[in-house]
């Protein structure tokens, strides 16, 4: 279907260095390749940065798709689209290449289509001013995006894109997605504002130096857990809870009582080698939980220098950070035990999980276990 669209015309940011990781800008509605490209100035160095011309210059260029109504019409468009766009993009960036895709307006639709479709091929992706393609046939399920780093930013007053298609996109890449998504919103319109371009090249700075000297995980479609019981995960009941999108990141509904909490914290502490005090990397009143004289991976821990794997939120809020391997971590979140924090695959490690405060005896008996395999994981008793 690729063929019904010509050669893709591609304008490169000074030269293509295929030991780096490529960056592609795609363009939003009545703009092209060139326009978006000065955005790559004002982004870091050390990657090659690359933008693609629309295949279909009417109609709303990488949006045309989401502008022929709802159904099969709609799902074809996008394929075609996607399939013309992959063929250049694995003649440019073979297998093992990081690629992070950044959208504006409709080629963050198009960016979101891609990425849904084929969450492993991509490193990160930048969702600006746009909506996701929710009803062009792409997966939207939960955790579709699990462990792929996302940077979303909108305008409150942006009139282009529809609100509810803006607030769709923004609570699904904050939960259902499973997503470690950072988010920046600000007063502006359909525009990339000043503020919205620093953080963009901010995270885009962190993600790739993380993907240049880390792995990128392999999915996993079972995941084993020793530290529990069943050796599995069952869903959490019940909604997840409210979750601050701004750091830091905060539990703020459905909190677990205090007695629960400090018979976590009291089941937790007690494992063993394990010191426990004021968090290294918290607010004010986490409780660190540290193991001084772990050899473990520093992916292990939330501040490896000082080999803090976890920390017990205050009584406000109940919940905790810990470190987990990529396939638990993305398991916590698909079984609603718990959500990526924002940086994680970024400033930090990508198994850097929030999981929430247990609200019964029997919640209390699973969280203790996930937290029981973060300390097997600094303690070294896994493969990192």
């Amino acid at each position: 279907m690729s063929g019904a669209f010509a050669a893709p015309v591609a304008a490169f940011h000074g030269e293509d260095l295929p030991e780096q990781p490529l960056v592609v800008l795609l363009h939003g509605r009545g703009s092209d390749e060139r326009e978006i490209l000065s955005l790559a100035p004002h982004l870091p160095r050390g990657a090659t940065y690359v933008a693609v011309r629309a295949p279909i210059a009417e109609g709303g260029g990488y949006a045309w798709f989401a502008n022929r109504g709802i159904g099969r019409p709609v799902a074809e468009s996008l394929a075609a689209m996607m399939a013309w766009f992959r063929t250049w993009l694995d003649g440019v960036a073979p297998a093992g290449r990081p690629v992070v895709l950044v959208g504006f307006s409709g080629g963050a639709a198009f960016a979101g289509g891609l990425v849904l479709s084929d969450p492993t091929r991509y490193a990160g992706a930048a969702i600006l001013y746009g909506t996701l393609p929710f009803d062009a046939g792409v997966p939207t399920s939960p955790s579709r995006l699990a462990l792929l780093p996302v940077f979303v930013a909108q305008g409150d007053s942006d009139t282009v894109i529809p609100g509810e298609l803006l607030a769709r996109t923004w609570s699904y890449l904050h939960t259902e997605s499973g997503a470690p998504a950072q988010g920046h919103r600000d007063p502006g319109g359909h525009g990339i504002t000043p503020a919205a371009l620093q953080q963009l090249a901010g995270w885009l700075h962190a993600r790739l130096s993380y993907a240049l000297t880390h792995p990128s995980p392999s999915p996993a479609s079972e995941v084993a857990w020793p530290t529990l019981p069943e050796g599995r995960l069952s869903d959490r009941r019940g909604a997840r809870p409210d979750v601050s999108w701004r750091i830091p990141q905060q539990q703020q509904s459905d909190t677990s009582p205090v007695e629960v909490q400090e018979q976590l914290f009291a089941r937790i502490s007690a494992l063993g080698e394990v010191s426990s005090g004021e968090s290294q990397i918290s607010v004010p009143g986490a409780r660190g939980l540290v193991l001084g004289g772990s050899t473990g991976p520093d992916e292990a821990f939330l501040v490896p220098e000082v080999r803090e794997f976890a920390h017990l939120h205050p009584a406000y809020d109940g919940s905790l950070h810990l470190a987990l391997p990529a396939a638990q971590a993305a398991d916590v979140v698909a079984h609603g035990w718990g959500t990526p924090h924002p940086w994680a695959g970024s400033r930090l490690s990508l198994g850097f999980t929030m999981v929430f405060g247990p609200r019964d005896a029997e919640e209390l008996e699973v969280v203790a276990g996930i937290v029981a395999a973060s300390h097997a994981y600094a303690s070294s008793a896994v493969e990192g």
